[in-house]
């Protein structure tokens, strides 16, 4: 599997350099990329299958593949910027990356900071928990109540869930899925509110922690590239490799590779 997604990328390139020319005019982040030979991406690092460290201690996932197929197209190089999630769209204001790929959903409050290219996947958002009833619900109703500890990733959606939907509960923000998954496990919340891969992922992980999670999202979240506003140029360079992406099947490998093949779940730590 591995091989083939490596030919598809590298036959996408040979494409896609065909198709797109050297821009005279370009925006700042366009301009930077093409006078430095350098892409910045920010992602977490913690959010398997999107971006995780392996054993080795290498960046792995759907996010980073999607990454260094960019990187290649442009002819730069790749540089991935690791940092929490809740810091990815400061970096991204501030100039230290050239885009966010980290599995982020596209909501209003993000578009008026940033724009958006995708989505390039959908996902939702489930519960992770050893609560047998709170793992059977239904919708998010179940869920707010005064006597749950909530746990979600810093600054995401997730957070936002709960606040706006489910305020009655108690929010706990950390900065990586790792310590959301080790404080339901140990009682220190009654669930963690995450996109349903990492709540999957999470049950796959750890077989006899009695983890559970729901049958089907509750929500339904467009996942997409983050970049800077300021940069029309950028933006339509970007739009442009996914679209092909997306027609010549490369993005459809990578999503067998990443949710349906579980095999990589064995090369995390």
């Amino acid at each position: 599997m591995s091989n083939l997604i490596t030919r598809v990328i590298f036959l996408g390139t040979l494409v896609l350099a065909t198709i797109f020319s050297p821009l005279s005019v370009a925006g700042d982040t366009l301009q930077r990329v093409v006078d430095f030979k350098v892409l910045n991406v920010g992602m977490s690092g913690n959010q398997p299958p999107m971006n995780a460290v392996n054993r080795d201690g290498q960046l792995m996932g759907f996010d980073v593949d999607l990454a260094r197929a960019l990187a290649t197209a442009m002819k730069v190089k790749l540089e991935i910027k690791v940092m929490p999630f809740g810091e990815l769209e400061d970096a991204l204001q501030d100039d230290k990356i050239d885009m966010i790929i980290s599995g982020m959903g596209i909501t209003p409050a993000r578009t008026e900071l940033a724009s958006f290219v995708g989505p390039y996947m959908m996902s939702g958002k489930s519960l992770l928990t050893k609560d047998s009833v709170l793992a059977s619900a239904q919708d998010s109703s179940h869920f707010n109540r005064k006597d749950l500890k909530l746990v979600a990733l810093e600054n995401s959606t997730s957070s936002s869930f709960i606040t706006s939907i489910t305020p009655e509960s108690t929010l706990i923000e950390v900065e990586d899925y790792d310590k959301g998954v080790a404080m339901v496990i140990s009682g220190e919340a009654d669930g963690m509110v995450a996109d349903m891969p990492a709540c999957m992922l999470a049950v796959m992980r750890y077989p006899d922690a009695g983890l559970r999670t729901l049958s089907r999202p509750i929500t339904v979240e467009p996942i997409g590239i983050a970049i800077s506003k300021d940069d029309p140029q950028f933006l339509n360079l970007v739009e442009n490799y996914l679209d092909s992406y997306e027609k010549m099947g490369v993005l459809s490998k990578l999503r067998k590779k990443w949710f349906e093949d579980k095999s990589w779940i064995a090369a995390l730590p």
